[in-house]
């Protein structure tokens, strides 16, 4: 069969392109965007120094000094997971030190008699207590005096943290006593992150748990960040885990709105090959080497507030994304008991699975279904590298009692223990499809499963037969599709606020609300405008308004949009126009709390709607209006039908061989119709289309695989 040998990527490009780059466990991933055409590569991670790989590959991709390069990394997520980060001093109000360990009393595991959790970010001999106090209202009850800030300075020092989270009470309200501490600090060279700058809300918990993320994350991201501008300057862009990009200074300063920044970028390229074919309800699969990331999409990008990622909770406006350790480097191993177990633990890029001829020897999932023919090895994964089966299989033997005698002997052997591996990583990804969906009130039947990531359409059909989705959508470069998002994804800010306003269900009572909420937007667009005209010069900006919502006497909120979307200037602030009148205020504010309604319903079963409702917290999402790029469409230069095919191989399934046709993905124009049982190979992923399923090619080169039986 062709072998994809010689480079897949041009080096011409026109003054319009945009790069799109996407840090994985395993790959770091290239496109290069521009009208008409879309250009892809991949390069093996590096692990070591992230940027090694990143700024190797932008150079093989010969792009000029002026082209926008946009950025998603997985930096701030693995930072936080591996526990690389700085070392952190706490300094709160007199009582509080111990918020980071008191939390809300979750129970991960409800019936675990000894429960456990991840260790604070802050130990407590490195919390430090001041005594001042100001009430909800931001006022004053006790004065933070220049002694007291002296003397928690030195302790600081003393510590000899590198870093420091401020968080005191009530500072959402008044930032007055942690900006006196923020400046006391920098004076003698501790890097500060403010709770009143990173998460201006009420939750002392959460404000304090995000605070101390930053902090810990800071110097690790900067640094980072710092190699890549010396070298990019002012083009490059970084993703963020609300799916839109800002410039590198505001990440490296907020890095904690980056700890989704690789996953996020998936979800704006799926919606958008969604968009694309028509399509408006999806699930996503982006299944990589470490992880699986799924998400459900009605149409837009959903945004939740209330995270925890890897044992630490964050309240900040991140896309809807639920992460199992599901990947194609995924270990598979046997617990004491002789049950099969597959992940969290992962072979990395470094060593990779046994397959890679890299050093690993432990069982994972590319090497299951390099066994099991869903992978082909004259085929180079991610154009690099070779796949060796008899590495594979002596790997997935391990996990056996017997030693095989002979070669017919050992694939009988190995066979079922494959089996045995895909069986159980199917069911942790379709446990996480069902917690996204079902188990929020959406129906998965309705939606088109996305399948991307390096190993995401090996499994798609599968996962989909197990949800009972009759459609899924495999990109045309799924094994990029997150680098082909981010080069999408728009440049936004997002703006919160605590107001925490009652709104009666009364309309005489809810007039003073909308008032208030009118005065407190204001702000908050004046705001968006003035630091985005600063980045970004006169330029003209879209506002859209969210609210945090919940009954009131609850604890926790939904997140539902508020009135229309704006659209100014920058630099000119929230200049009313004529239709802007408190009745239209008002009218918003009435709209918001029957959307929040039917929201609890969906989520819950139930609503309450004679019960007065809280406003929490009001944001804004600022995004600059300028000429977005879009997917192309595949070339034409292929015919439609089926194409010739490009060998055989042996698919197994419950130790039943068949034997299946060979296709490339490339010879796959618009058009093109297939019949499964199939493998579909290109060299970012490969497609299994089982038997019952066809598959056809659309205009913009993505496959639709539908069951027919």
């Amino acid at each position: 069969m062709a072998r994809n040998d010689e480079p897949w990527a041009t080096t011409s490009y026109g003054p319009a392109a945009r790069v799109g780059v996407d840090v994985g466990g395993t790959f770091t991933d290239f496109v290069v965007l521009e009208p008409g055409r879309l250009t892809v590569r991949k390069r093996l991670s590096t692990p070591h120094d992230p940027a090694e790989a990143v700024l190797h590959g932008l150079e093989g991709l010969g792009v000029g000094t002026d082209v926008p390069i946009a950025h998603g990394s997985t930096v701030a997520t693995n930072a936080l997971l591996e526990r690389r980060g700085a070392r952190v001093a706490l300094i709160t109000t007199r009582g509080f030190a111990d918020v980071l360990e008191i939390g809300r009393q979750a129970r991960p595991q409800l019936y675990d008699l000894r429960p456990t959790r991840p260790p604070a970010l802050v130990p407590r001999a490195l919390r430090f207590e001041v005594d001042e106090r100001m009430d909800r209202h931001g006022r004053p009850q006790r004065a933070l005096s220049d002694e007291q800030v002296a003397a928690v300075v030195a302790q600081v020092v003393a510590s000899e943290a590198t870093a420091a989270a401020v968080c005191l009470l009530f500072s959402f309200a008044n930032p007055a006593h942690e900006q006196a501490l923020g400046a006391a600090l920098q004076r003698v060279g501790i890097d500060v992150s403010l709770s009143s700058d990173i998460l201006p809300e009420f939750r002392e918990f959460e404000r304090t748990s995000t605070t101390v993320t930053n902090a810990y994350l800071r110097p690790v991201v900067a640094s980072y960040l710092e190699q890549l501008t010396a070298v990019l300057g002012s083009r490059l862009w970084v993703m963020q885990s609300d799916g839109t990009t800002v410039p590198p200074d505001r990440l490296a300063v907020r890095p904690v709105q980056a700890v989704l920044s690789g996953p996020a970028g998936g979800i704006v390229g799926a919606l958008a090959v969604a968009r694309a074919g028509g399509r408006r309800n999806i699930l996503t699969l982006d299944m990589g080497g470490t992880s699986t990331d799924v998400a459900f999409c009605p149409g837009a990008l959903v945004l939740e507030t209330q995270h925890e990622i890897g044992g630490v909770v964050l309240n900040l406006p991140m896309l809807a994304i639920h992460t199992v350790g599901a990947g194609g480097g995924s270990i598979a191993r046997r617990d004491v008991a002789g049950g099969l177990h597959v992940g969290p633990a992962s072979a990395g890029a470094s060593p990779g699975p046994a397959c890679y001829g890299r050093g690993g020897t432990a069982p994972t999932v590319t090497d299951a279904n390099l066994v099991l023919g869903r992978l082909h090895p004259d085929w180079r994964l991610g154009g690099e590298v070779r796949l060796d089966r008899a590495a594979a299989r002596a790997a997935v033997l391990s996990l056996g009692d017997d030693t095989p005698r002979s070669e017919r002997d050992a694939d009988a052997a190995a066979v079922p223990l494959a089996n045995a591996i895909i069986r159980v990583v199917n069911a942790h990804m379709a446990r996480a499809l069902r917690v996204i969906s079902i188990e929020r009130g959406y129906d998965p039947r309705r939606c088109a499963l996305v399948a991307f990531g390096g190993a995401g359409p090996l499994h798609a059909a599968a996962l989909a037969e197990a949800l009972d989705i009759g459609e899924v959508i495999v990109p045309r470069y799924p094994g990029v599709l997150s680098a082909v998002g981010t080069a999408l994804a728009e440049v936004e800010r997002s703006y919160s606020r605590t107001v925490m306003l009652t709104v009666e269900r009364g309309a005489a009572e809810q007039a003073a609300v909308a008032a208030a909420l009118a005065d407190a937007y204001a702000d908050l667009e004046r705001q968006a405008s003035s630091e985005l005209r600063a980045a970004l010069g006169p330029v003209r900006l879209e506002l859209r308004r969210s609210l945090d919502c919940r009954y009131q006497g609850q604890s926790h909120e939904l997140l539902v949009t508020a009135g229309r979307t704006r659209r100014v200037r920058a630099g000119r602030g929230p200049a009313r126009k004529p239709e802007d009148k408190p009745g239209a205020e008002l009218q918003a504010i009435q709209a918001a709390v029957r959307s929040f309604d039917r929201l609890h319903r969906r989520r819950y079963g139930y609503d309450q709607a004679d019960r007065a409702v809280e406003i929490v917290t009001i944001r804004l999402r600022a995004r600059h209006l300028q000429p977005g790029m879009t997917l192309p469409e595949a070339p034409r230069d292929q015919p439609g039908g089926a194409p010739a095919t490009a060998g055989q191989t042996v698919l197994w399934d419950d130790a039943q061989p068949v034997t299946a046709p060979i296709f490339e993905r490339e010879q796959c124009g618009p058009g093109t119709h297939l019949v499964g049982p199939a493998l579909i190979v290109q060299a970012d992923a490969t497609t299994v289309l089982p038997g019952g399923w066809s598959a056809e090619a659309d205009r913009y080169g993505s496959l639709l695989l539908r069951r027919y039986a």
